[in-house]
């Protein structure tokens, strides 16, 4: 009864100080109270609640049947929408805030909101080497599934709750969109449409980085490969920027190796890792870095650079793939600064991460344009000859480290983002995630011109972030040749907004 006692009289004294100092006050100035006590046991709920039915609607085998009628109610909602005079463009009906993007989807509260419900694995299929799944599954969801009966995806998105609309890189297998074999939409008319290299080929490549602007996405199909139990990690630390850029260089154009990353700690410091997956492990060597009381993965990285010494270890796969879930890369410690103590670890470490989705439906107005103003959440994706340049400009422009680096090949193939030439090219994916440290820092003025470096070395800005780019800088940067052509050819034009205005701050504001 004690325990009780004291954690309601705990509960009282917040709630009189929330009161005395204001909700908002708490909300952004000590941020972490109201994560700890009320965000992540609420996250560990939404997580076991979404957890147990996936696996019920698993095991039940009911999926199939279910997405095919929540398919047709997709289409008569369509239908409806055109029968009532098509006043609106459309959008889905999923609230802004359950997105991961840290960007406000205000178009919702003036579109016709669609209801698409599609949150499940519906099959595995390891004769033709693929598995089905509808786009609001997380990349949880499927490695938690694919890891236990011994298959995994090419190109996996690095946090549990990214789906497959979020895109993801391999050095050996190019963007999360060059795994997937086929998509399955509805369009503006309620027609239902299945496109594939073969079928509908302008479709299929026109899809991907279209956000929804083409039709709703109901289904897609990705590309399984047999998994192993590890990753087999080396570890290196590299000083000095053309050292760094040499051998990430060298190390991503290696086909042997199954996994390449680098962590940049500061302009000249920065850890190399290269894994090969094997089901053999050295017991001495083995770290499940995933389990909840294990030191975050950036800051475990960081002591190779510290000690200056090589490492060797043995990962378990799924710990791997999500390795920078628990700390959201390194945002987590903005928001919970004590979050890596080992204290903090011990006690509270299996209810971490908050959900993202939470986190943005409690920020508020004010707190929201501080992170826009004060904060930076960018991928940039640029040929890999321009590693060393682009390094120095997210130095020159935004000053924020670590910098997360991953290598990608990109295919020469039609749709919004290829190669400049013909020929398939090596890309390198630079994420920066963080407070910026550069003196004055404005946001548009500043990622204005990260964004025209980006364009002049013929490189991508990934959508889901902030773009400050006008309509023709926009189009400077992606190919919407065959984007156009189909929008005319579906009746997109007003279906749904383009994805200029849907995703563009100077569309939005």
């Amino acid at each position: 009864m004690e325990p009780a006692v004291s954690l309601a009289v705990c509960a009282l004294l917040f709630l009189l100080w929330v009161r005395l100092k204001g909700l908002e006050f708490v909300l952004i100035h000590q941020r972490w109270v109201f994560v700890c006590l009320f965000l992540l046991p609420l996250s560990l709920i939404f997580d076991i609640y979404y957890y147990v039915r996936a696996w019920v609607v698993f095991k039940l085998s009911s999926a199939p049947r279910l997405h095919e009628q929540r398919v047709r109610d997709i289409q008569k909602q369509v239908r409806e929408w055109k029968e009532q005079g098509s006043k609106t463009f459309m959008c889905t009906g999923r609230p802004g805030w359950l997105t991961v993007s840290l960007r406000v989807g205000k178009y919702k509260k003036t579109h016709k909101n669609i209801m698409i419900n599609l949150m499940d694995i519906l099959e595995v299929d390891t004769k033709k080497q693929i598995v089905r799944v509808e786009p609001l599954v997380t990349m949880g969801q499927v490695t938690a599934l694919l890891t236990s009966i011994g298959w995994t995806l090419p190109v996996l998105p690095e946090l549990d709750d990214l789906t497959v609309g979020i895109e993801s890189s391999s050095h050996k297998y190019g963007l999360f969109q060059h795994i997937c074999t086929a998509y399955e939409l509805v369009l503006a008319d309620g027609s239902f449409v299945r496109c594939t290299p073969s079928e509908n080929s302008d479709l299929f490549y026109a899809v991907p980085w279209s956000c929804g602007t083409l039709g709703f996405l109901v289904a897609a199909e990705i590309r399984i490969i047999p998994a192993k139990k590890y990753v087999k990690l080396r570890f290196e630390p590299v000083r000095g920027l053309e050292a760094i850029c040499a051998k990430f260089t060298h190390e991503s154009q290696r086909q042997e190796n199954h996994f390449v990353e680098g962590l940049l700690y500061s302009l000249d410091e920065a850890v190399i890792m290269t894994g090969v997956m094997t089901d053999e492990a050295e017991p001495s060597k083995l770290n499940s870095i995933g389990n909840y009381y294990k030191p975050w993965f950036f800051k475990h990285v960081e002591n190779y650079l510290k000690t200056n010494r090589e490492g060797l270890e043995y990962i378990p796969l799924r710990h791997y793939y999500h390795r920078h879930t628990r700390s959201i890369f390194w945002e987590l410690q903005d928001i919970i600064p004590f979050g890596n103590n080992p204290i903090f670890r011990y006690l509270f470490g299996w209810m971490v991460p908050p959900k993202i989705s939470l986190l943005k439906l409690t920020q508020g107005e004010t707190l929201r344009k501080l992170y826009e103003q004060h904060h930076v959440v960018q991928d940039m994706l640029v040929p890999m000859k321009c590693l060393q340049q682009a390094l120095h400009t997210f130095q020159n422009d935004i000053h924020v480290y670590p910098i997360w680096l991953c290598p990608f090949i990109l295919p020469s193939q039609p749709g919004l983002v290829h190669p400049k030439g013909n020929e398939a090219e090596l890309y390198i994916d630079i994420g920066a995630y963080g407070e910026p440290r550069v003196k004055h820092f404005e946001a548009r003025s500043c990622m204005r011109q990260l964004e025209k470096f980006v364009r002049s070395v013929h490189g991508f800005q990934m959508l889901y972030a902030d773009c400050y780019m006008n309509r023709e800088e926009f189009w400077e940067m992606f190919d919407g040749s065959l984007y156009h052509k189909l929008r005319e050819k579906l009746g997109c034009q007003d279906a749904f907004p383009e994805v200029y205005d849907k995703i563009c701050k100077a569309a939005r504001h």
